[in-house]
């Protein structure tokens, strides 16, 4: 499972333990708004992590979420070191107040 399927899994779940509710209240709420979902596809939403963001969205909204915490990502991949990278720039010449006198 990568990364983000985990951490977005753990939001969610976070979310309805902190309001009390189970997947089940869950597609509950889901069907009341709409929605035609059922335990075991929520269920399986969840465990997988690969869920749309519209479904995200839709649960938060059927929980009564209004405002979730995203923690500081740091992957476990590591592309490179930036802390000595230089960048080339054209050697530009300025003309100073001082320069233009001196003419």
């Amino acid at each position: 499972m990568s990364e983000w399927n985990n951490k977005v899994k753990r939001i969610l779940k976070s979310e309805l333990v902190k309001r009390g509710l189970s997947t089940e209240d869950l597609t509950t709420l889901l069907n009341e708004n709409g929605c035609t979902e059922t335990k075991s596809s929520v269920d399986s939403k969840i465990s997988r992590g690969t869920f749309s963001a519209s479904f995200f969205m839709q649960c938060l909204y059927v929980i009564g979420c209004t405002k979730i915490e995203i923690e500081e990502y740091r992957s476990s991949f590591i592309i490179s070191e930036t802390s000595n990278l230089m960048v080339a720039e054209p050697n530009t010449e300025y003309k100073t107040k001082t320069d233009n006198n001196e003419n």
